[in-house]
């Protein structure tokens, strides 16, 4: 019997906008999330122009929000936003478009640029795997820093060959909405791009 796989990019292409914003929106209040953004806007620019890479730009903010905080609380936190949050980011026909390939028994993995923290709830609850980028912690204390590399680019191809032998799937599916995910759709046989707007 042949094996199907699927790849989805999370922020942008299941949800409708990045979680990684609005989990620090729903964390530490509308107003601390735009003075740090207002603080780092440098940093943010510097991405936009391809500067400086995806991964510094988002330690320092990881570095300004989350820094020295109690991963359990983060870890309550975010299980809170993927209940109450999440379900109104999520773009319908994604929704179903994942529910179509579970009942053609694709095994489904989101692969995300974004924390896992905030996303696995709701992936559990649809019985999806999940590779993300980790945030660092030590001694019960998030230090700010990704732990490894961040998800993003030719990190998501590493991490599903790291995690998944593809040489056993006679399908593969992939998608994406982002120059982030160019290189994940480029390792499937049929690749979306934006496909649910």
């Amino acid at each position: 019997m042949s094996r199907r796989i699927a790849f989805f990019d999370f922020d942008g292409t299941i949800t409708n906008r990045d979680t990684f914003l609005e989990f620090i929106k729903f964390y530490k209040s509308e107003w601390r999330f735009y003075l740090g953004f207002l603080l780092y806007s440098p940093y943010l620019l510097a991405f936009k122009l391809k500067l400086i890479p995806n991964y510094t730009a988002k330690q320092k903010i990881l570095i300004h929000f989350f820094k020295g905080e109690k991963i359990t609380d983060i870890q309550s936190a975010c299980n809170q936003f993927a209940t109450t949050i999440l379900p109104a980011l999520i773009r319908p026909k994604a929704l179903v478009e994942i529910e179509r390939l579970k009942r053609a028994d694709f095994r489904i993995v989101i692969v995300s640029a974004s924390a896992e923290n905030w996303i696995y709830k709701w992936a559990e609850q649809y019985e999806l795997e999940l590779l993300g980028t980790r945030l660092e912690v030590r001694n019960g204390i998030i230090t700010g820093k990704i732990d490894g590399r961040n998800c993003y680019g030719e990190e998501k191809v590493c991490r599903i060959k790291k995690n998944i032998n593809l040489e056993e799937f006679s399908e593969i599916y992939a998608y994406g909405d982002s120059s982030g995910d160019k290189e994940m759709l480029a390792i499937a046989h049929q690749h979306f791009f934006q496909p649910f707007r």
